[in-house]
Parts: C-alpha cells; sequence; structure tokens
C-alpha cells in the first residue's frame, strides 16, 4: 500500500505512531455520542482541558488499539470501528510486547509457528517500543535523587560564573592605568613620572580643562561647539595611552589591543592630546626673570658664572629620508651623517628648560637657529649666555648687551691657572644641558627615525616632551648634590 500524505496522529499516549509513516494503520475519530466519548477518553487515559481538545477531524485513535474484531471492512476496502467499540491495547496494560502489534506493524503475520520469526518479531518489537514517546511513563527508581543532585551542582555552577562575570565587570570599568601601573616603577616606565603621586598631581591640575576636550576628528570638520559627548574610554585612560605611545613608546597598533579600540581611534586621540598638552603646558611662562635664576643659582655658578642667564645647545633628531631631492639637501645634517630636525634647547643655572625653539631641518647652523629663534628678545644688558665654541654668537648678543660664555681658548702652551679651572668650571656645568637633553630623548618616541607622517605634529610632541621634563625633578651637577 502507498504512503498516505494525510496527516493524521494517534492521541494515544506513548503512541507515535501517524498516517504518513505507517500507511497499513486506520485512524478513527471519536464517537459522536457523548457516553460513548466519554468511555474513549477514560479508555486512554487522557482528560479534555488546555493541552488535549477533541476536535472532529484531527483527533484520531490508530487502529493498533482496537481488537481485531472490532474492525471491519467495508465493501470499498475502507475500515470502520463497529458501534459501541472501545479501543483497549495500551503500553500500560502490557499490550506493548504484543507480538500481534509489531507484526501489523512491519506488514507480516505475526501467527507464525516459527520459533526463528517470533524472535526476530520481539526483538523489532523492543527497539520500536524505545523508540515511543516516554512522557506518560514514570522516571526509574533514583532518577529524581540524581537529578536533584545535578540540579543543586549546576546551581552552584552558575552563581560561581556570575560572581567571575561580575568580578569582570567591575575591572572592565576600571581605567586600564589601574591593570598596568601597580608601582611607582611601573608609573616611570610608561609615562616617565618619578611616582603614582606625582601623576596623579599633574592629572588633577588639567582634568578639569581636559574634560572639555574636542577630538582631532570633530577639529578638522570645525565642530569647536561643544565636546566630544561620547568616550570609548576614561578620559584619565586616554591621557595614560598618550603617555603610553609618547613615554613608552609603544606602537599604535600595540596601544588598539591593549585598550580594545581601532588604530585610527589610537592615532585620533593622540594626536587630540598633543595638541592639548601644547596649548595647556605652553601657556605657562617658563622663561625665568633675573631675580628667580639667581635666588636658585647653584654655588659653583655664583663662582665662575655669576651672570650666567641661560645654558644653550643644540640636538637633532633623526627623520625620514624624503623622495625630494631638495628636501634632502635640506634636512641632511653633516655632523650625524642623515637627514635630521634640529633645536635649540636653553635650561636655567638650576637645570630647569626655559627656553625651546621649534625644529629646523638638520643643515641649519647653530647661530642661524639662534636667530630664528629670537633668543635675544628674552635677553637683557648683562645677561651671560653659556654655550660650546660652535655658537658664533657675540655680535648678536652685543647688540643686546648680553655676552657669550664659553670655555677659554687656548692661545698660550699652557692655560694659566685661573683659566684651567675656569674651564673645567664651565665644562661640569655645561653638562647640565646635556643632561636636560638626554631626558627629552628619554621619551621613548624619538628612539628611531621620526616618519615624516609626523611633520605636522613634530612640533608640539617636541615642544611638550620639554615641558614635561620638568615633572621629573631636578638636574643635578653631582649625583649627590641636587639643584
Amino acid at each position: 500500500m502507498a504512503n498516505s500524505s494525510r496527516r493524521c496522529h494517534c492521541s494515544v499516549p506513548c503512541c507515535s505512531n501517524d498516517k504518513q509513516t505507517h500507511p497499513y494503520l486506520s485512524f478513527h475519530d471519536f464517537p459522536t455520542d457523548v457516553g460513548l466519548r466519554g468511555r474513549w477518553v477514560q479508555a486512554i487515559r487522557r482528560e479534555e482541558g488546555a493541552t488535549f481538545r477533541i476536535l472532529r477531524g484531527s483527533t484520531y485513535v490508530c487502529s493498533l488499539h482496537f481488537k481485531d474484531d472490532d474492525i471491519y471492512s467495508t465493501p470499498k476496502g475502507l475500515r470502520r470501528i463497529k458501534k459501541g467499540a472501545v479501543p483497549s491495547r495500551f503500553l500500560w496494560n502490557d499490550w506493548g510486547r504484543n507480538q500481534t502489534r509489531t507484526g501489523r506493524r512491519l506488514g507480516f503475520d505475526a501467527t507464525t509457528d516459527s520459533e526463528e520469526d517470533a524472535n526476530a518479531i520481539s526483538a523489532v518489537d523492543v527497539a520500536v517500543t524505545r523508540c515511543e514517546h516516554d512522557y506518560a511513563q514514570p522516571p526509574p527508581p533514583g532518577t529524581s535523587d540524581d537529578a536533584s543532585e545535578r540540579i543543586k551542582e549546576l546551581e552552584k555552577k552558575v552563581q560561581e560564573l556570575h560572581l567571575k562575570l561580575q568580578q569582570l565587570t567591575i575591572q572592565q570599568q576600571q581605567p586600564h592605568m589601574k591593570r598596568f601601573c601597580a608601582s611607582d616603577e611601573d608609573f616611570r616606565f610608561y609615562t616617565r613620572f618619578p611616582s603614582e603621586e606625582v601623576f596623579m598631581i599633574f592629572w588633577e591640575s588639567v582634568s578639569p580643562s581636559a574634560s572639555r576636550l574636542v577630538y582631532w576628528s570633530k577639529a578638522q570638520k570645525g565642530e569647536f561647539e561643544a565636546p566630544s559627548p561620547h568616550r570609548k574610554l576614561h578620559l584619565i585612560d586616554e591621557c595614560f595611552m598618550f603617555f603610553c605611545r609618547v613615554a613608552a613608546g609603544l606602537k599604535e597598533k600595540v596601544l588598539a589591543s591593549i585598550f580594545c579600540i581601532s588604530v585610527s581611534t589610537v592615532s585620533c586621540t593622540i594626536l587630540t592630546w598633543t595638541s592639548y598638552f601644547y596649548q595647556v603646558l605652553g601657556s605657562l611662562p617658563i622663561w625665568m626673570t633675573r631675580e628667580q635664576v639667581q635666588a636658585t643659582m647653584p654655588d659653583k655658578f655664583l663662582q665662575y658664572c655669576p651672570k650666567v642667564r641661560v645654558i644653550i645647545d643644540c640636538t637633532e633628531l633623526r627623520c625620514e629620508t624624503s623622495s625630494s631631492l631638495t628636501l634632502q639637501s635640506e634636512t641632511f645634517s653633516s655632523y650625524k651623517n642623515h637627514t635630521t630636525f634640529k633645536g635649540l634647547i636653553g635650561i636655567a643655572p638650576c637645570g630647569v628648560i626655559t627656553f625651546i625653539s621649534k625644529l629646523y631641518t638638520g643643515s641649519i647652523s647653530d647661530k642661524e637657529i639662534t636667530r630664528r629663534a629670537c633668543l635675544t628678545q628674552y635677553l637683557q644688558p648683562g645677561d651671560g649666555v653659556m654655550a660650546d665654541e660652535g655658537f658664533l654668537i657675540e655680535d648678536m648678543l652685543a647688540e643686546v648687551g648680553a655676552t657669550l660664555i664659553i670655555p677659554p681658548l687656548k692661545t698660550a702652551p699652557q692655560l694659566s691657572s685661573a683659566d684651567a679651572k675656569k674651564m673645567q668650571a664651565i665644562a661640569c656645568l655645561r653638562v647640565l644641558v646635556e643632561r636636560a637633553i638626554h631626558r627629552v630623548k628619554e621619551y621613548h618616541i624619538w628612539d628611531g627615525v621620526v616618519p615624516l607622517s609626523l611633520a605636522g605634529s613634530i612640533n608640539q610632541l617636541w615642544a611638550v616632551c620639554c615641558l614635561l621634563t620638568s615633572y621629573q625633578g631636578p638636574l643635578d651637577i653631582k649625583s649627590d648634590k641636587p639643584v
């Protein structure tokens, strides 16, 4: 018999028969007689309610649950139920192991006398019975206890996972800085500040104005009316990321991975904070008055160079070589034998940086960079400027009444005792400016060759690094004598 596509399902518990998979079975509607219908409902052990309703044309009982003499065939080959017949074959009255049922379902005669056929039928019957629904059968003894123990174990595991989730959420809400800087040594490595206390004092001084920052991406569009409303990081984390880039020299891709943001966001944040620190720190007056210089001057300066106002020196930063031959010739430094940017730094006798020039191309001379930096406009008559022999700026200083202090030139076979002591003292004092320059270059962003892509913001970065050295503590002439 061909399979039928009609969708008829048996409504008896523990029975999964349907017309599509069992076409040799017949499916019968519940009787319309109320009394007989009640006997059917009682027989199949189901009551009408929210989960079960008897509907004409959709609620059936298959022929396997009726006795053989309850079913008859019409002349047209249709199978009908005798009037008054009630289903009586169910799993709970041990009919499920009856060989007759299995034989009908499998399409062969189960009344054979062959012991081999009977065993085969019995084995198949057991397999078929296991595949049927078991929601009406009571669970085996002890199953409830095992399930209860398992539920308790799972509930305990859920609580542990929930606690871990809360801890991770709290950690994510904390600034990244707390995860990386657990000691003063960590702060020195990542920020170049000597301790956490100094860093927090610095942060408290800039945070009020930093809260009104406008990101570089908005500034390019001319949107200056209001600060950027949304930040992917804590404000202090943005500041910390800037120092990780400038002071520790971490690459932008590394920072993007650490802070879980995109590389473009890192680049935008670094540019924003570079411009911000340049404006904030650059607005502070760093040039010291003559009275301030005299009040903080070390004893050695008072002995040998009492009129010195500033100690100057130039330094160079290696930069990427341009493809333009003209730019190559301008940036090439014969001293470094490489393309460089060159800047002038001046410090007070106490070791504080008081003068910072812009960066110029490496081919510029010391005299020319001093002239372009307009150092003389800060000098007064009688001031002394200490430099090395390469600064031929005596005539330039003479115009404002200042003097150049350099080591005495050797004009005789042997220097006098006074000149020898003065030369030693000046050489010792000039070490201060070398140490100041070394502090600036300790910001690891200058470790490699400066890419030309930074040319637009390199002057700001240079000035910020110079100004931030003031927070590292005083320089000292000797390791045991701070200035």
